[in-house]
């Protein structure tokens, strides 16, 4: 056992030092190439892509590593990967955008385009509330199962069906799963479409390679998810919990791979439209959407923006074990967490240190996507990436 461990620790370090880098990088920006490639070589990065827009120029677009554990099949610059909650944000501009038509207002309550939601306490819940994780439906309670997931009238009927966890609007606690399905549920009853077709809609036009439900004849180009050092769902005890422990075990495992444990690299996974988890896309992808963020109108109105990006919300979250600022989909910068040292900068990160982000007074667009996930808060690779950049400005 001592021997099979310290192989497959020296054929990662051979994996992350051999590790291919492609792309451009002005020269203005080496450190931020020289970061990118010591995440490989120091911090165990296995795939990665990482794309700068700044004043509307592309100044970096790097693609490293490998799009599988072996080691075989080299990242590039189409390749997909799962980025989690970065999508939060991009689910949420959906719906934004309605706002902006007029079509649903933020104060809105839900049923007011989904009726049924209005069981079990939630009648008066709001899109706002939706939006800044106040809703109260942060787990289903009915028991589901994987081949639910795969079936998104069964999944938005189940949380319609939930009843509240707290009255809408006293609390939030983190929507880690369900905030898809719940956002995207509004969103399909306002247009009559699904979210996934949404985000091409708006994805399309500007180039950016963003998925909501990859289809088969894409799939080739995802890299495949690598996880450490997780917890099985199948032997977690719900019966034994309540209160917040067991909302938030919920709200992870109900199904059991509601949080991609055990599912991730699988067709049906990927197929799925899992908003607030299984977003699929590039790195440049990512970049090109808050590069449109900043360009006023051209999204979603300036004043809205800076209403869904200014705190809505704050405190201790019991899901997030953390004080928290949500805003509506995005979060705003703040210094426990943030997207580089100004204070107007907003965006996402994804579990195992994904994230997207824009910072308005610097005019930067950042995405950066990886397939080795360490669940962890903070990712030291991220955050050399970010602060590399900000040096170098």
């Amino acid at each position: 056992m001592v021997i099979r461990n310290r192989r497959t620790h020296r054929s990662e370090r051979l994996r992350s030092v051999n590790a291919p880098i492609t792309g451009t990088c002005e020269a203005r920006f080496t450190a931020v190439r020289e970061a990118f490639a010591r995440n490989f070589a120091e911090r165990g990065e296995v795939g990665a892509g990482l794309c700068v827009i700044v004043g509307g120029r592309v100044v970096v677009d790097l693609v490293g590593g490998w799009a599988d554990e072996a080691g075989e099949r080299p990242w590039r610059p189409d390749t997909l990967v799962n980025f989690y909650s970065v999508g939060k944000p991009l689910i949420a501009l959906l719906a934004l955008q309605f706002v902006d038509a007029g079509l649903i207002g933020l104060d809105d309550p839900i049923v007011s385009v989904w009726p049924e939601f209005g069981v079990g306490g939630k009648s008066g819940a709001t899109v706002r509330q939706a939006l800044c994780h106040r809703a109260g439906v942060p787990a289903i309670r009915e028991p589901l199962t994987n081949r639910d997931l795969w079936d998104w009238e069964r999944m938005a009927g189940a949380l319609g069906a939930t009843a509240a966890w707290w009255e809408p609007g006293t609390r939030h606690a983190y929507h880690t799963n369900t905030y898809g399905h719940l956002i995207g549920e509004v969103v399909r009853r306002v247009s009559g479409e699904t979210c996934g077709a949404r985000v091409r809609s708006l994805a399309g036009p500007l180039d950016a390679d963003l998925w909501f439900g990859v289809p088969m004849t894409e799939q080739q180009r995802c890299a495949d998810v690598i996880w450490v050092g997780t917890r099985s769902p199948e032997h977690i005890d719900f019966a034994s919990m309540s209160g917040d422990e067991l909302m938030t075990m919920l709200g992870y495992f109900n199904p059991s791979g509601y949080s991609s444990m055990g599912v991730v690299n699988t067709a049906a996974w990927r197929s799925a439209e899992i908003p607030s988890t299984n977003g699929h896309g590039t790195a440049t992808g990512v970049a090109r959407l808050y590069a449109a963020l900043l360009e006023p109108g051209l999204l979603v109105s300036p004043e809205l923006l800076a209403e869904a990006t200014s705190p809505q919300s704050q405190g201790y979250c019991p899901v997030l074990g953390e004080e928290v600022t949500f805003g509506l989909g995005f979060k705003p910068t703040v210094p426990r967490r943030p997207f580089g040292p100004n204070p107007g900068s907003f965006g996402h990160f994804g579990t195992g240190g994904a994230v997207g982000f824009a910072d308005p007074d610097a005019g930067i667009a950042f995405g950066y996507v990886m397939n080795h996930v360490i669940p962890r808060w903070q990712s030291s690779r991220n955050r050399a990436l970010i602060d590399a950049l900000y040096e170098s400005l």
